[in-house]
């Protein structure tokens, strides 16, 4: 009888899918705030937060279905750096991310 391991497991993102998915959370959430950040800063923000997502990669793939938990995880070790980057306020950063991220 053949058993179905692993029919109900998913593969970790490839690169070019947690880079988009970096980038658009990063859009809305300038959408929600508001603001014009240049394109270079922009792009800072983008590689810091993909550095970021890489380097906590199998515990977000754990905890995918968790919005609210990896919105927290954003809180504590994302915006900090990212409202210093774009010199905006960070509890501002971080009600815009999580209305555009839904946790």
């Amino acid at each position: 009888m053949a058993t179905n391991q692993g029919r109900h497991q998913t593969n970790l993102p490839t690169p070019r899918k947690i880079r988009r998915g970096c980038n658009k959370e990063l859009y809305r959430t300038i959408k929600r705030l508001g603001i014009y950040v240049p394109d270079e800063r922009l792009k800072e923000g983008e590689t810091l937060y993909y550095k970021k997502v890489i380097g906590k990669l199998l515990w977000i793939a754990e905890n995918r279905s968790n919005r609210k938990l990896l919105a927290d995880w954003w809180d504590e070790e994302v915006s900090a750096e990212l409202a210093t980057l774009w010199e905006v306020d960070r509890e501002n950063l971080s009600k815009a991310f999580r209305a555009a991220f839904g946790g």
